[in-house]
């Protein structure tokens, strides 16, 4: 399998068939309404999936930057282990994963890498492709559509619950790209087509995207319990220093 970046050169030539644009071109349209509302200094992508600007041209950060494992026809903004990444820690306000987690055996890594560097209360964006669905006919038709060489598939409710685990709050999971994975067949391009299967069939989905949060625990300094003076119960007579008086009758 060659590689030019992080993902094989089979997959960035399945990109540039007609399914391959068709998934680039509404992949662009649910990270652009991910990246709504997210803000702050720094976007970082990990892996060249597509062009540049595909997905960074819809952050509302202040920078934005693409880290990849080699240049592969347009230089990214620095090249390095996506399980390593070349990064400060907490430095970061998002993370967009484009099916990163697809074509790597070190998921886990990535995602500790991407809580690393995630600013308190960053945003993590992630695509991938569903193991079954439509789509996970693949492997019993020669030339299916589904991108070659994703051998590393993990699944929108496995990564849920590794999400969890890094303590990330979910924020959102969408089902998406309801066409089928077969050469020469682009379906429905209608939106209409599109919702009917997000609300009637999405377990027939090719891919998902999971938008997450950050979170950071404060630590609430517990104070140390000083000896206290002793109450006085209730019900107990208090001590008097007054002297009894007895009187005796002397005619006694």
């Amino acid at each position: 399998m060659e590689k030019s970046g992080h993902y094989p050169e089979s997959a960035r030539q399945w990109l540039a068939t007609a399914l391959g644009q068709a998934l680039l071109a509404q992949e662009s349209r649910i990270v652009e309404e991910a990246f709504d509302g997210i803000f702050g200094e720094q976007c970082l992508q990990l892996g060249l999936w597509g062009e540049p600007r595909t997905f960074m041209q819809h952050t509302r950060t202040q920078c934005s930057s693409l880290i990849d494992e080699a240049a592969a026809g347009a230089a990214p903004s620095a090249i390095g282990r996506l399980y390593r990444l070349p990064i400060a820690d907490n430095s970061v306000d998002c993370v967009l994963l484009p099916h990163t987690l697809d074509y790597s055996d070190r998921p886990h890594e990535i995602l500790r890498e991407v809580d690393r560097v995630l600013t308190a209360h960053g945003h993590v964006v992630i695509l991938g492709f569903k193991p079954g669905g439509l789509w996970g006919i693949r492997r019993l038709i020669r030339g299916a559509g589904m991108p070659p060489d994703a051998h590393h598939l993990v699944s929108d409710r496995r990564l849920k619950d590794w999400l969890k685990l890094l303590d990330f709050r979910l924020h959102t999971s969408l089902r998406y790209f309801f066409r089928w994975p077969l050469p020469g067949i682009r379906g429905s391009r209608s939106p209409s087509w599109e919702n009917r299967g997000r609300s009637w069939w999405p377990e027939f989905a090719a891919c998902y995207m999971l938008t997450a949060q950050k979170r950071v625990s404060t630590l609430t300094p517990v104070r140390p319990v000083w000896r206290r003076n002793p109450k006085v119960v209730a019900g107990l007579a208090e001590p008097t220093t007054r002297v009894s008086r007895i009187r005796f009758d002397q005619n006694s």
